[in-house]
């Protein structure tokens, strides 16, 4: 996925200001130690094997701070680095690169650990035909940009906020007094429709209600497998298209190739983007 087919030039840039705005405040009072004129060259390096996320908002914090600041990219978005790689070459201003760099590496770090992290989950089923979903447990303000890095390590998006898909889940069925009432009101929208079950019980009931997409929350493996089972029952009896299912609930690395042999369509795992740990890079400048 192009970046810019998720997150726009505009909305980027909004980002970038509003973490550099938190940072400096009043002004770098530190970097104002250093010469104006001074200029350097800095390595940005990675001191992990990680999946390379934010090029592109490194960049802007660069950009807004100073344009005449030249970087050197050497790996992409979505492409694996290793210890010790140099991913970009930054030259300019000496105050300009101190002044932007903790918040250039903080979206660097955290999109490629956002990343890194799908790639596991993506690797762990890659014998599967499974996808890796991610969800809405995002960090505040980050969310379109989490996507992204989502796409960068193989995952799938699900759906992006409360707008563009509709979820029905147990607190909806209940006020809306049954599985069939709920998916008969959001079935008439022009939007995607998914429900979420508990129970085979209740899986029954979305089918016969008309679901084509359906979450199975917090069921066992062998539970998964019978409602694959049912599902593909359902499909071949009603003469339709199997609707697609979904697992979700205590979803981890150690339990996810056994969640994906159940024949599942996606898996949606919140730990894509919350439990991500932090990729390690060091700027360093050239002596």
């Amino acid at each position: 996925m192009l970046r810019n087919e998720l997150i726009s030039d505009e909305q980027l840039s909004i980002q970038v200001q509003q973490a550099l705005d938190e940072d400096i405040q009043s002004g770098d009072v530190t970097a104002s130690l250093i010469p104006a004129d001074k200029e350097v060259v800095a390595d940005l390096f990675c001191n992990e094997i990680a999946v390379l996320c934010g090029k592109d908002w490194l960049t802007e914090t660069f950009k807004q701070l100073d344009p005449e600041i030249k970087i050197h990219w050497q790996a992409n978005d979505a492409e694996k680095i290793k210890p010790d790689q140099i991913v970009c070459t930054i030259s300019g201003s000496a105050r300009s690169i101190l002044t932007g760099e903790r918040t250039a590496i903080n979206f660097l770090q955290t999109l490629s650990g956002t990343a890194t992290q799908t790639q596991r989950y993506v690797d762990a089923i890659k014998d599967s035909n499974a996808n890796i979903l991610d969800t809405r447990k995002t960090i505040p303000g980050l969310r379109l940009a989490q996507k992204y890095a989502v796409c960068c390590g193989g995952g799938v998006n699900h759906r992006i906020g409360l707008h563009d898909m509709i979820l029905i889940k147990e607190n909806h069925i209940e006020a809306a007094g049954s599985i069939e009432a709920a998916l008969n009101t959001a079935l008439q929208k022009s939007l995607p429709v998914e429900i979420e079950v508990e129970t085979l019980k209740e899986l029954k009931q979305a089918l016969e209600a008309g679901a084509q997409r359906i979450l199975l929350d917090n069921m066992n493996n062998d539970t998964l497998i019978l409602a694959v089972t049912i599902n593909q029952q359902f499909s071949e009896d009603s003469q339709i298209d199997a609707a697609k299912l979904e697992a979700s609930g205590n979803v981890s690395l150690e339990s996810i190739k056994e969640i994906a042999a159940t024949g599942v369509d996606y898996i949606s795992v919140g730990g894509l983007t919350k439990h991500l740990n932090a990729v390690d890079f060091s700027l360093r400048f050239r002596g």
